[in-house]
């Protein structure tokens, strides 16, 4: 059975991307599921797949469901369509279009194909991730949840502005130094 290897880009930043593994026979409803959860996206809303060409032109529209909106050609449906079924050369590639209203565009383009699956691998699989990905809905950190409860814990009380008391007491900076112990590479001391 043939598995397909696609990359899929952010359509602003081809740094970020992820490689996703799927087997021909399997529907673009699963490679849709598989592109949000590589992404960490929700499944709320409308999605719909172009076949596409070298210049990223749109295609045959294969979509999650048949919309209000004018279709020249009646679209297929991604819960019958096969992915193998829409590949028409090696280098593949597909425009994929989720949530009409922040119109998030991914590229698809396909990299590989193999004739032998991995048998450890659950088809389709998400095989190699780059980049941090967009935040669905605002701004995503670089730093994840638990980072803010360390945070959280080591915070300072309200009162504090974060700066100790040294330095307060009027003494000039030199003098702060003569009482240093200084111990050579030898391990004895100087003072």
């Amino acid at each position: 059975m043939a598995v397909l290897k696609f990359r899929v880009y952010l359509e602003e930043d081809d740094s970020i991307y992820r490689d996703i593994s799927i087997k021909h026979t399997q529907l673009f409803s699963e490679l849709h599921e598989t592109i949000l959860t590589a992404f960490e996206f929700d499944n709320k809303h409308k999605a719909t797949f172009f076949r596409s060409n070298e210049q990223w032109q749109r295609g045959k529209e294969i979509t999650l469901e048949v919309y209000d909106k004018a279709y020249t050609v009646p679209p297929q449906m991604m819960k019958e369509t096969a992915v193998g079924s829409e590949i028409r050369d090696s280098n593949q590639k597909f425009v994929y279009l989720y949530d009409f209203n922040k119109n998030w565009v991914f590229l698809l383009e396909l990299i590989s194909v193999s004739k032998e699956e991995n048998i450890k691998i659950t088809y389709p699989a998400i095989v190699r991730k780059e980049g941090v990905g967009p935040s669905q809905y605002g701004v995503k950190s670089l730093l994840d949840s638990r980072f803010a409860e360390v945070e959280e814990k080591y915070d300072l009380n309200k009162e504090a502005d974060g700066y100790g008391e040294e330095g307060e007491d009027g003494a000039d900076e030199d003098s702060e130094f003569e009482d240093d112990v200084i111990v050579d590479e030898e391990g004895t001391q100087e003072e």
